[in-house]
């Protein structure tokens, strides 16, 4: 049976890759902040699915949440097999209405973590000659907006190239890019969403629907939905001063969670 560990597992994207790995019969490692949810989540996941379900309680904003999880990655008694670094938040407000010390701390969380766990899991993986992570970005990588919308860029960009450079090592690379998914990503920012269309809201079980088969079908690069496949082609096009305009209509960001 192969293990999964997920990071920020406890609501939203990250719930719905526990509740849809689980299903599948993956063991799971749990991580995020809340020891009592996290808890309370792997109580229930095991008890429905008859799998085993760790719970790793960790603060990615910090260094030592951070090492705690890539030790867990490098164990090779108990190795992970799937790696889904989800967690993340956005800062609500314009650049410069945010204070610096909150966007280097989302730097932390998006950029540090996502490159030091995913260098910790491939290390393994490539060892073992198999292995897949999946960092989730957003649709905010591709439009100009913030410093959210820049660490979701990168994201993409590393993913897409770690995945060039380990082909052939039986490790696989995805950066999945959903657009808005109806989660309490938005509440626990402090961002009002009464702007957004109800076509553009995704469902997150149907998001991890899509991203785990388009991992299946190798793909280095996943976006959930025709609707916002659609958009990000004319984004391509579209003048980058316009797409700013629309994302500033929006909210601060595109995004998941």
């Amino acid at each position: 049976m192969t293990t999964a560990l997920i990071t920020g597992s406890t609501a939203g994207i990250g719930a719905a890759f526990a509740r849809r790995l689980a299903a599948d019969g993956h063991n799971l490692v749990l991580v995020a902040r809340d020891t009592m949810r996290l808890t309370e989540q792997a109580t229930e996941l095991h008890d429905r699915h008859s799998i085993e379900a760790e719970v790793l309680t960790a603060d990615l904003a910090t260094d030592e949440g951070i090492d705690a999880v890539a030790a867990r990655l490098r164990s090779r008694t108990n190795p992970v097999d799937l790696l889904i670094n989800n967690a993340g938040f956005a800062n609500k407000g314009r650049y410069l209405d945010v204070p610096v010390s909150d966007e280097l701390r989302m730097l932390k969380v998006h950029i540090e973590a996502v490159l030091r766990l995913t260098s910790a899991a491939t290390e393994t993986m490539v060892e073992r000659g198999r292995g897949a992570v999946v960092n989730v970005a957003s649709v905010a990588a591709f439009v100009p907006r913030g410093t959210y919308g820049a660490s979701k860029a990168w994201v993409v960009q590393f993913t897409q190239g770690v995945a060039h450079d380990l082909a052939g090592s039986g490790v696989r690379l995805m950066a999945l890019c959903p657009g808005f998914v109806r989660t309490e990503f938005h509440q626990r920012a402090g961002m009002s969403t009464d702007n957004i269309p109800n076509w553009m809201w995704l469902d997150a079980d149907k998001v991890v629907a899509a991203a785990l088969a388009d991992l299946e079908r190798g793909r280095t690069l996943s976006i959930p939905d025709p609707r916002y496949k659609t958009l990000m082609g004319l984004a391509k096009v579209a003048p980058r001063n316009l797409l700013g305009g629309i994302t500033s209509k929006t909210g601060r960001k595109y995004g998941p969670r």
